[in-house]
């Protein structure tokens, strides 16, 4: 599985997003919590950020978050106000290449996947000329993405998790989506929180602190945020398909 977060809010530094929390994206990398499958994030991280102009810019890599020297520097230089990170841990047989790492984009929107399921199982639905940038899952999902992203972003979202359930019931689908004012995110199969904070929202695979404030989101459930908002609703209920545990209590 994979740990990412979504920051939506008034501009924070990127270096302080990814790199001050004493429990965020490098600890869960290296240590998840939460996590259901999998006990270490090694094979690569990602960063993305929307700039003034809607624009999204992407630093991927296949070196462990910990080891990264790159982009701690260059994220102390960076701040924006709708911000993804994701750190990856490949499923068996899928290749470690900088092209299977999230964040994905379309130069509109940041993807990211926290899950798995079966790419052959899904081909139905990949149109003729859709072609993902890697063979790894969480490529296809984004292909499907940009091109059904037309319209309400969450319901494009919540469509695309029931069609890929059809044709894979035992997947797992903690989708997150950004488009610079937003984030979109499901739970399915694994676990996620947020925590309102005085200028914005942080919507996690887990808590990036022991302090207070994390709300865990309930399995099968889809998150809608903002600045200034944050709404959460139940999935639609699937029989057979998997659920995730219960995380570890959360503070608050």
């Amino acid at each position: 599985m994979c740990r990412h977060f979504a920051w939506v809010g008034a501009p924070r530094n990127l270096h302080a997003l990814f790199y001050e929390p004493s429990y965020g994206l490098v600890e869960q990398a290296r240590l998840p919590r939460w996590q259901q499958v999998g006990l270490v994030n090694k094979d690569g991280f990602g960063a993305g950020w929307h700039g003034p102009d809607g624009r999204t810019t992407v630093y991927r890599t296949t070196t462990p978050i910990w080891d990264d020297t790159e982009f701690p520097a260059r994220s102390r230089e960076l701040s924006a106000s709708c911000v993804l990170g994701a750190a990856r841990a490949a499923s068996p047989g899928m290749p470690l290449e900088r092209a299977a790492n999230a964040p994905f984009t379309d130069g509109r929107l940041l993807f990211s996947l926290n899950g798995q399921f079966d790419t052959s199982a899904v081909a139905p639905l990949v149109p003729p000329g859709v072609v993902p940038e890697s063979t790894v899952d969480s490529a296809l999902l984004a292909a499907l993405l940009w091109h059904r992203a037309t319209g309400p972003l969450d319901a494009v979202v919540e469509n695309l998790l029931y069609d890929i359930v059809e044709h894979d019931i035992a997947a797992c689908l903690n989708l997150m989506v950004t488009d610079g004012t937003r984030v979109v995110a499901t739970t399915w199969a694994e676990t996620l929180c947020y925590r309102r904070e005085d200028d914005g929202i942080l919507v996690a695979s887990e808590p990036h602190d022991d302090g207070d404030g994390w709300i865990t989101v309930p399995d099968r459930s889809i998150v809608v945020a903002d600045a200034g908002s944050l709404t959460v609703r139940p999935l639609r209920a699937i029989v057979a398909a998997p659920v995730a545990l219960p995380g570890e209590a959360v503070p608050g």
